[in-house]
Order: C-alpha cells, then sequence, then structure tokens
C-alpha cells in the first residue's frame, strides 16, 4: 500500500498480520487487496489520515516467546506517548534485559500497528528504528509527540 512515508508491505494470513513493513523498492502490489489483509489497510490509511489512533486487526507475529511479549507491550503504548528502553525492560520486569528488550524491539515485525516507534532514549533522542530515523520522526510527529528530541 503507498504511504505517506512510502510503500508499505501488508503480509498476513486467516489467522492474522505478521508483517507490516516499509519497502524501499516498489514491488508489483496487487490490483485487489486480499479479504484476511482488507483490515489492516484500512486501518493504516486512516492512521495516515488522522482518523485512527489505535489498531484492532488480528496481529500474528513470528517470532520467540520472549520477543511476542515484548511487541505485545509495544502494542499497549498509547498513541502519542513514548517510552524509554529502559523503562520497557522495567515494564516486562527485568531492567538488566535492556539489551535484549531493545534486540526484540528492533525485530518488531509490525511497524506503525505494532508501535516500537513510540520506543526513545533515555535522554528523549530518536534512536534505532527499522524503518528509518526520518520515519520515525514522522510517525511521532503525526501523533503529536513535541519534536525538541536530538536524532542520532
Amino acid at each position: 500500500m503507498k504511504s505517506p512515508l512510502g510503500t508499505i508491505k501488508v503480509k498476513g494470513d486467516a489467522e492474522g498480520i505478521q508483517e507490516v513493513c516499509f519497502e524501499e523498492t516498489v514491488s508489483n502490489a496487487p490490483s485487489t487487496v486480499p479479504k484476511h489483509l482488507a483490515s489492516c489497510v484500512e486501518q493504516l490509511e486512516q492512521y495516515f489520515e488522522g482518523k485512527r489512533h489505535q489498531f484492532d486487526f488480528t496481529i500474528n507475529p513470528q517470532g520467540t516467546d520472549f520477543q511476542k511479549k515484548i511487541w505485545l507491550l509495544l502494542a499497549s503504548l498509547p498513541f502519542g506517548r513514548t517510552l524509554s528502553y529502559i523503562k520497557v525492560a522495567r515494564s516486562h520486569g527485568n531492567t538488566k534485559a535492556v539489551r535484549a528488550v531493545a534486540a526484540a524491539i528492533g525485530k518488531n515485525p509490525i511497524l506503525v500497528a505494532v508501535p516500537c516507534h513510540r520506543v526513545i532514549g533515555s535522554d528523549g533522542s530518536l534512536v534505532g528504528y527499522s524503518g528509518g530515523i526520518e520515519r520515525k520522526k514522522k510517525l511521532l510527529q503525526l501523533e503529536g509527540y513535541p519534536m525538541q528530541t536530538t536524532l542520532i
């Protein structure tokens, strides 16, 4: 699908959405959206139009149990709010696991809807985003987050 931030690939099946990612090269998209992806595509379009703050389509990310726990925790981050990596680790129950938490966040396969873009450095800096720091910044701006942070 086309978005203000570039082409987004959506992958999934009847069990749920497995992947939402930005594509740097435009591939041949189907002329019609498959039924099991339609809700996801519609909700992403509404998000980019500023008409949606939460997603309710079924997700089915593929990963380890630990990764899935972190991704579910991310899915609960409210629209327009951020959390540092250390606070995500603390919410998970182990501040010593911050590197493992950061690695799991970095492998999030469902960008935008599982909002890893809302995770920032402890000092407020925008760090790490598989879709690129500029996209992270634009997603946060779309959500009304004040951009007084430093890009790293």
